[in-house]
């Protein structure tokens, strides 16, 4: 994991360009702006007075009255009741009143403040609940992502309701207004970025706001926006419909840059949305041809990107204080649909206005693997025969260092070691220099051809080999391919031949004869030893005890250690049958130990 740490950018014009140390006070002087009386004002009499006396008043997130039910009052985490007095159709109407007319989508202002009411009403449209949003006008908010801004590539930003995506949209508008000197146009369709009435809240600073008459017309004036006021930013709250997407989309082939939110937490969710996938290039299914099928190992019909992305950056709002961003969205929508994970950034702000920028390596998500492991069985198919230790389902791998405190000292310093072992990646072993089986650097770049890059790139981490997986054969070391592929291709042959590439071929698609190719291209295999483990060259003598334990040692390593990267504890065994099994073991290239008191002693296998 990488990171780097670095403060917020002073909201000056003359100095945006240079970090600036913020202590904490000035962070939260320059914070907030959220007229709340004006909201409190609205209120029927004996609400806005227990409100005024709340000590938590400046945290108040909404209001909620509905006929026939007590008012609430909700807070982050919380809510509590302001009255144990039912609201009635005379409170409603006297809140109605003082605020502006609903629109479409059923919500109202107050003029010149960011507040939103919303209504619920009932089937003759009569108003039966209010939701009084309060708005805050949060400065400084968009420290973690000021660079991206500044960039004028177009950025989407996604997250959950009420995690400050529209706050952070004002934010937005305005820094590139008032401090980047932009031509900033805000489609406010629900009037909630600049505030209700005609003239626009200041929190937006120098930007322009165009109001929308309908919902259902929001895509129009998006339009209208670039053809009659000549931008260089469009400003979008709530993108949801398909038209919308499509003119997200035009706006960004000519040339303005875009920054708009979209319903969902995350970029799979708008993968899986046929309304909104454009907004990342839109998903089509491709029937491949037989030679690129071979190539990619993968299947003759997958998914891919249909075009460029509307947005380049997309961010992801986990939380308030902490972002995830894709600075590369149409890498990462690519990586996602061939079942690969990313590898984005997350940014993070504490109290004192600092942000740290980390790089996490991707993990493969339980469930992804192409072994189908099975819960009760230790992760063994259902096609094996059940018999012995297979039949009772003992044997599990080894459980996560998250219930540390009630583990034994001896288990603690397991995990201990374990936790060392699986944090290694291979950054070090980069940086040293030293020859591959022909001479060359490691790592080795190797061009797979018809073999399962999910397979590879399991067995490569697992067994933390010092292999890169490369698509292009020109910066290739040597070339891995199938079998029956390679005897069959012709021009494959040529083209290493012509370009004296090696071809290494494995006899077909498992994590075994993956792991053993691999093992043999780094010239890791010892003289005398079986191309695969066969459990008869190692096994003492004709007890069916002793085979049943090797094959239990070589399902754990074939089944969960390599593809799961994980440890396995097997069943308690003999000292000579452990031996037996430490060999087996160790043709894999693993390491094991021998635990516990007899006759209880047995073996652990783990990860490289």
């Amino acid at each position: 994991m990488v990171e780097q740490s670095f403060v917020p950018f002073e909201s000056n014009a003359s100095q945006s360009s240079d970090p600036v140390t913020m202590t904490a006070s000035e962070h939260n002087r320059m914070q907030t702006t959220d007229d709340l009386t004006k909201l409190l004002d609205i209120l029927p009499t004996h609400l806005r007075d227990r409100l005024i006396e709340h000590p938590e008043l400046d945290r108040l997130v909404e209001v909620v009255m509905d006929l026939g039910r007590f008012p609430e009052a909700r807070f982050p985490g919380r809510a509590e009741y302001l009255s144990d007095t039912p609201i009635t159709k005379e409170d409603l109407a006297e809140s109605t009143q003082k605020v502006g007319d609903f629109g479409g989508d059923n919500r109202a202002g107050i003029e010149k403040t960011l507040h939103r009411i919303s209504a619920i009403r009932n089937r003759r449209g009569e108003v039966i609940g209010l939701t009084c949003r309060v708005g805050r006008a949060i400065f400084g908010t968009i420290g973690m992502i000021r660079d991206l801004v500044e960039s004028g590539r177009s950025i989407l930003m996604l997250g959950r309701p009420g995690v400050g995506k529209t706050t952070a949209l004002r934010e937005i508008a305005r820094v590139l207004a008032d401090e980047l000197d932009k031509r900033v146009v805000i489609i406010d369709t629900s009037n909630e970025i600049a505030g209700d009435g005609d003239v626009p809240h200041p929190a937006i600073g120098r930007a322009r706001r165009m109001q929308v008459a309908r919902p259902e017309l929001q895509h129009q004036v998006m339009i209208e926006a670039v053809e009659n006021h000549m931008p260089e930013v469009i400003v979008i709250d709530e993108i949801g419909t398909e038209l919308e997407a499509l003119a997200a989309r035009t706006i960004a082939e000519r040339g303005v840059q875009l920054v708009g939110t979209a319903h969902g937490n995350k970029l799979e969710n708008l993968i899986k949305n046929p309304t909104l996938s454009d907004l990342v290039g839109g998903i089509q299914s491709v029937t491949l041809g037989d030679e690129e099928a071979r190539r990619r190992g993968s299947q003759k019909s997958v998914l891919e990107r249909k075009a460029p992305p509307t947005f380049d950056i997309a961010v992801e709002m986990a939380e308030r204080q902490k972002w995830v961003v894709h600075e590369e969205v149409s890498d990462t929508i690519d990586l996602l649909l061939r079942g690969r994970q990313p590898s984005p950034q997350t940014r993070a702000t504490d109290d004192e206005g600092n942000i740290t920028i980390t790089h996490e390596t991707p993990q493969p998500e339980p469930g992804k693997t192409r072994l189908k492991a099975l819960p009760d069985s230790g992760g063994y198919s259902d096609s094996m025969q059940a018999r012995g230790w297979r039949s009772t389902g003992r044997m599990k791998a080894v459980a996560s260092s998250t219930n540390v405190r009630t583990l034994t000292p001896e288990q603690q310093s397991f995990e201990r070691m374990l936790d060392e072992s699986l944090g290694r990646t291979f950054d070090s072993m980069e940086s040293e220099s030293f020859p591959g089986p022909n001479g060359e650097e490691l790592p080795l770049h190797v061009y797979p051809y018809g073999v399962s890059r999910q397979q590879l790139d399991q067995v490569i981490r697992t067994l933390n080999l010092p292999i890169h997986l490369t698509k292009d054969m020109e910066g290739a070391d040597a070339v891995l391919a199938l079998r029956s592929h390679v005897k069959n291709h012709a021009k494959l042959r040529h083209l290493a031949k012509t370009r004296q590439i090696p071809i290494h071929t494995v006899k077909s698609n498992n994590v075994p004869q993956i792991a053993i190719a691999l093992r043999r291209l780094l010239n890791m295999e010892e003289p005398g030893l079986p191309s695969e483990a066969e459990l008869s060259l190692i096994v003492r003598g004709d007890n069916e005890d002793e085979m049943e334990a090797l094959e239990e040692a070589r399902l754990a390593v074939e089944q969960i250690v390599i593809p799961k990267g994980q440890p396995v504890e097997l069943l308690p065994r003999s000292s000579t049958v452990r031996k037996m099994q430490h060999e087996l073991v160790e043709h894999y290239r693993l390491t094991s130990r021998s635990f516990g008191e007899e006759p209880n002693r047995r073996l652990r296998i783990y990860p490289a």
